[in-house]
């Protein structure tokens, strides 16, 4: 479904006296046919002001453009349902062998354990099957990490609870026009975030697999993964090559932080530009391997 956005200039004058002004504003619509009245109306609920006097909307456009998550907008009015079942959308990268996810880490192998050749003496006839074996660091492809990953006595990936990983409300914070690496503590708090699995959309997959994948990432800053704890939410996935920033002095507060709190983290998501910001359900459930921190997992929305 087209989504749609108005961009506008406005100034907000009040009953008890002061004004507020805004330059170059962007605020998700329900759908294109809205007055300048209605959108002024969505403007400062989405803002939350009170004892408005007046609102007037300069320069006004009303483009297609995805949603970013604006309040006073349900999921419901934000789309029209489908009808049937929800659509599936697939959030991970594919694994082969030779997959680069994270440079210097080693890439997956895969050989055979049976052929289906071999297996002809071993069946019946016209019975075959094929066995293969795969090495592979845990961190390959769209992988999740446990606090086992980062604490010696953190949970491991057997412990962990599979409420918390399947079918989690999902906000989508879409960042790929962000004027920074760092995903500020900032961008989190128009919305209630206790239990969910909060995704950051930076737009950066589009690298995966390529040199340019390594440097330059976005990452979410420690005020940023503070404020999701506090937050609590039960999960963070973001489509970069780390949620930390690894060009830094080894500092990993946003692992630390998260993972501490029994926060799940999710990395090398794909494909969230699809994800609308609210409404969808989000499931990422690794294998449950004792004594392992991290595994790779089909990550996928639900919308």
């Amino acid at each position: 479904m087209t989504e749609y956005r108005a961009h506008f200039d406005a100034t907000v004058t009040f009953v008890n006296g002061g004004s507020l002004q805004t330059n170059g504003f962007r605020l998700d619509l329900p759908d294109a046919s809205l007055s300048e009245e209605q959108i002024a109306e969505l403007f400062v609920r989405h803002l939350g002001l009170a004892l408005v006097g007046d609102v007037r909307l300069d320069g006004l456009s009303i483009v297609e453009e995805q949603h970013r998550g604006s309040r006073g907008i349900s999921p419901e009015q934000a789309r029209v349902p489908e009808a049937g079942r929800p659509r599936v959308v697939d959030l991970s990268h594919r694994i082969r062998a030779g997959l680069v996810t994270y440079p210097g880490l080693p890439a997956p192998t895969i050989t055979p354990h049976l052929t289906r050749e071999d297996s002809v003496a071993k069946y019946a006839p016209g019975t075959q099957f094929a066995m293969d074996i795969i090495t592979m660091i845990g961190n390959t492809g769209t992988y999740l990490d446990s606090p086992y990953h980062r604490y010696a006595d953190g949970g491991d990936l057997a412990s962990l609870d599979l409420s918390t990983l399947v079918g989690l409300r999902a906000e989508v914070f879409h960042l790929t026009d962000l004027g920074t690496r760092g995903i500020p503590a900032t961008v989190f708090h128009d919305r209630e975030l206790a239990g969910s699995a909060v995704l950051l959309h930076t737009g950066w997959d589009a690298h995966f697999g390529r040199p340019e994948y390594a440097t330059g990432a976005p990452y979410l800053t420690e005020a940023g993964a503070q404020h999701l704890v506090d937050a609590g939410v039960a999960l963070v996935g973001i489509d970069s090559l780390n949620i930390d920033d690894t060009e830094g002095g080894g500092e990993r507060p946003a692992h630390t932080l998260l993972l501490a709190a029994g926060i799940h983290v999710v990395e090398h998501l794909t494909n969230l530009g699809s994800v609308p910001a609210r409404g969808a359900r989000f499931t990422a459930a690794p294998p449950a391997v004792e004594g392992f921190g991290t595994f790779p997992v089909r990550a996928y929305a639900e919308v």
